[in-house]
């Protein structure tokens, strides 16, 4: 019987979120993990549990919570990460333990320092020794791209044999082209005799663009795996995107013939839920899940699209989870229809958090004239970041500015915690420098700012504005966002989002 499924293994929370800007907190990540769940990809790259501390507990959380396809941990070809791995995703109801040795000569000699003999060797004990610890386990040649062919069938001949089920040939520094890409599944499958019993995968990076077409180009040569991340996040150029590669496939299935368990509609609301996390925007021209992915400005288009969409999309912005309407609600909007819209944007939450939001919306209701979708997700995200302890946060009571072009701006802020308010002053080079001054006063702990962005969700003059700031003491980074009309306001928000995470470590 043919196989003409492909299988899409996810790895934002491991190799995405090794992208400098894209680290996520625990609860960040068991929030995409859910999400990537409902998607419906076969597995989760949870993380790489021998790493650290934060990292295990991360794997071993997200383990728990999804059932609903495969969790997986990276490990080296080490006892120690096999042993971790498998220790994090015990709690899955689908374990896997990916474990991975570089093949290339130029990483045999200038990283590992070993020869191909001792190489080949630590693949059949390792693969064997993670096989024993779990029945699923999947096995990388780092580098395969770039490694003899006749060594790498040798390599993935000895993996399948040890007990791998699962064979990934990397481009792991995004080398190839799609001719080679081809060539190399090619050769495995017809030169390594036991490639029936495993599953050949993709892996590849986007260092010179060509990761989808790269991972593409390995599946219709027979791989029938792809290792692939949301918005293509990842080290260095990132990895191949996700939405891309299933887009791909459905609206060229007359082409590719091929079918996949993912649900497109669901592809939206995980990008917009990784952007929201990582407070990383989507590039506006990105394809499929870019603002601009289904606008038309041209005249001609406008034209072609408003008689019929098919003569400038070759896909509905519905089959991606694009609302092509939104639907309006205001300040005589009523709770129902608040929570039914909360609702329809993917928003599953307890009627307390119902409760804080409509009492939010109100009030931004009165100061904004029309609320869209767009504020509704800037404001419900703005409050998903909730600490586990919110007796000890820091939440905003008032605060006074002045400022002008001849003068120092001066700040004057009232914070409360424990139901004790306490109030401070500074001055500094701008009204939002002095109440960040006034802050760090008020909770006697020292911080850096090391980024502050401020976007407008909607158009206008009365948009609401969303405050990404980012802050870092000597244990570490924590990121914050805070939404309002007012931009001091949701930048004091943004601000004790982030302290109140600092303060909690």
């Amino acid at each position: 019987m043919k196989d003409d499924r492909v299988k899409f293994f996810d790895t934002t929370l491991r190799d995405g979120e090794q992208a400098p800007g894209y680290s996520m907190t625990l609860d960040e990540k068991v929030r995409m993990a859910k999400q990537l769940e409902r998607l419906g990809v076969d597995a989760i790259e949870a993380g790489f549990a021998a790493a650290s501390p934060g990292d295990f507990e991360s794997v071993r959380q997200i383990a728990n919570t999804v059932k609903g396809c495969a969790v997986c941990s990276l490990s080296r070809a080490l006892r120690r990460d096999i042993d971790a791995s498998a220790e994090a995703v015990g709690g899955a109801a689908h374990p896997r333990i990916h474990t991975f040795l570089a093949t290339s000569d130029l990483h045999l000699k200038c990283k590992l320092r070993i020869t191909r003999e001792r190489a080949l060797e630590q693949v059949r004990e390792m693969v064997a020794y993670a096989r024993r610890k779990c029945a699923e386990v999947e096995f990388s040649a780092e580098d395969a791209t770039r490694t003899d062919p006749d060594f790498l069938c040798a390599v993935v001949e000895a993996a399948i044999s040890s007990g791998a089920s699962v064979v990934n040939l990397p481009d792991t520094v995004g080398y190839a082209t799609p001719q080679e890409i081809a060539q190399m599944v090619g050769d495995v499958r017809r030169r390594v005799p036991n490639i029936d019993r495993a599953v050949i995968s993709m892996h590849v990076h986007d260092d010179l663009g060509l990761a989808v077409a790269n991972s593409l180009a390995g599946v219709l040569a027979g791989a029938r795996q792809v290792e692939c991340t949301v918005c293509g996040i990842g080290e260095r150029a990132g990895n191949a995107a996700l939405e891309e590669i299933v887009m791909g496939l459905r609206t060229r299935s007359d082409y590719y013939g091929l079918s996949h368990g993912i649900q497109t509609e669901e592809i939206g609301r995980t990008a917009r839920l990784l952007s929201s996390v990582t407070g990383v925007k989507i590039f506006p021209s990105k394809a499929i899940v870019g603002a601009n992915a289904f606008a038309h400005e041209s005249g001609i288009h406008q034209h072609g699209v408003m008689n019929d969409a098919r003569t400038y999309e070759i896909m509905t912005p519905a089959s991606v989870g694009v609302k092509n309407t939104e639907l309006v609600l205001g300040k005589h909007s009523g709770k129902h229809a608040f929570e039914e819209r909360i609702k329809t944007l993917g928003y599953e939450l307890d009627e307390t958090r119902v409760d804080e939001l409509f009492a939010d919306f109100k009030a931004l209701a009165d100061r904004k004239k029309t609320i869209l979708d767009r504020d509704l997700v800037a404001l419900v995200e703005s409050k998903m970041s909730a600490r586990k302890h919110p007796e000890r946060e820091w939440r905003l009571d008032t605060f006074v500015v002045n400022s002008g072009n001849h003068m120092s701006a001066t700040a004057q802020v009232t914070l409360v915690r424990n139901g004790k308010a306490r109030q401070e002053a500074a001055l500094g080079s701008g009204p939002i420098y002095a109440a960040f001054r006034a802050v760090e006063k008020i909770i006697r702990r020292r911080f850096t700012l090391e980024d502050y962005r401020i976007e407008a969700v909607t158009e206008r003059r009365d948009a609401l504005g969303e405050v990404f700031v980012k802050i870092s003491d000597k244990r570490g980074s924590y990121r914050g966002r805070g939404v309002s009309t007012d931009i001091i306001k949701g930048s004091i928000l943004a601000l004790l989002n982030a302290v109140n995470q600092m303060l909690e470590v």
